[in-house]
């Protein structure tokens, strides 16, 4: 005995748009099941929703929601950047963004895994594939949630291809009310200025020793040129992150300042006035690497006198109190999706022969 009925038959028609009799037929090969009839017909090719399922969706948009100590991001790619402009897309948008927020789902896995309006999610979304028309994939999302002295914030850029949310602990939760503005800022400055982690705490080693490498091979390149020019080289830094100034590194860098200043004729009771300048522009020349793609350390967007790191230490000792970041989720729409560049002349030949 079927375990499905008429009505069964024309939900999956209207998620699918396939024909009455192969959703019919999808239905029984599933025993009923409408994630299985779908999938049936998305193997058979049979459908406008099975069909656009198997097409890479690589544009789409991002969407944030913070309200209090919470907050969620999540990337819904879609074929083409026109219909992630259109407004029932925005309306999926906002119902995924909705949905995660309020069940405080961790990633795209348990949003894509839940139920959403009273039906399995990968039945709301091949529904909304088959109205929109392209197909659709919550592709990454993150859920950030802290306590009262936990600050959250984030942002969207104006072109929605662009999200952040960001948390910090703080001392206090009157610190983390006054923290919360400036997260915002923090957030728009993660958005373009792109960082890849929080702290140079959070490299392998091994990837610092292949971008030492890497660095240290490009720079005498270009200096060869440089020098065929005959226009000043470029310093090769011995490292690049401070995941490599070790105690002993730095004690030896130290020695070498001083013997600097003892050959500059300085006398001895001054060096303590310049030798921290000198250490820390040390410190500048070989931490490329975390200057460039660690938040804390990048030159604040809106005060490049300060490291972000700095500029949170700062804001926090004006409210009265600390605070440290902790937790910052950065996405941009397509990031690391490989896309086929078609070749029209053999598609045309193809269709041809």
């Amino acid at each position: 005995m079927a375990n499905f009925g008429p009505q069964d038959i024309k939900k999956l028609r209207e998620m699918t748009d396939a024909g009455m009799m192969d959703c019919k037929k999808a239905l029984t090969e599933a025993d009923g099941n409408m994630d299985k009839a779908v999938e049936w017909l998305r193997d058979q090719g049979i459908g406008a929703a099975a069909k656009k399922a198997g097409k890479v969706a690589a544009e789409g948009a991002i969407g944030v929601k913070v309200e209090g100590h919470k907050a969620v991001i999540v990337e819904i790619n879609s074929q083409t950047d026109f219909v992630a402009q259109n407004e029932k897309f925005k309306t999926v948008m906002r119902e995924v963004v909705e949905h995660a927020f309020a069940h405080e789902m961790a990633d795209a896995e348990a949003i894509n895994a839940s139920s959403i309006k009273g039906q399995p999610f990968s039945e709301y979304l091949s529904l909304q594939i088959a109205t929109i028309g392209e197909n659709l994939v919550v592709r990454r999302s993150a859920f950030i949630q802290g306590d009262e002295t936990t600050a959250v914030n984030g942002y969207v850029h104006a072109n929605n291809q662009v999200g952040v949310i960001i948390s910090a602990k703080c001392d206090s939760a009157k610190t983390a009310e006054a923290m919360t503005p400036v997260l915002k800022d923090v957030a728009m400055h993660a958005a373009a200025m792109r960082p890849r982690t929080l702290s140079y705490k959070d490299f392998d080693p091994s990837y610092v020793a292949e971008e030492t490498q890497g660095r240290i091979v490009a720079i005498e390149k270009e200096n060869e040129e440089l020098a065929r020019l005959g226009k000043p080289l470029k310093n090769i830094p011995q490292y690049i992150s401070m995941a490599q100034l070790t105690q002993e590194i730095m004690a030896e860098a130290e020695a070498l300042l001083k013997e600097e200043l003892r050959a500059e004729g300085k006398p001895e009771q001054i060096w303590d006035r310049i030798l921290p300048g000198k250490i820390a522009r040390f410190v500048s020349d070989n931490t490329t690497l975390d200057q460039e793609q660690c938040l804390l350390d990048q030159k604040f967007v809106m005060d490049d006198s300060k490291t972000v790191a700095e500029y949170i230490q700062d804001k926090a000792k004006a409210a009265g109190g600390t605070a440290q970041i902790v937790t910052f989720v950065r996405l941009e729409v397509g990031e690391g999706i490989v896309v086929e560049q078609e070749d029209f002349a053999a598609e045309v030949a193809k269709q041809m022969a």
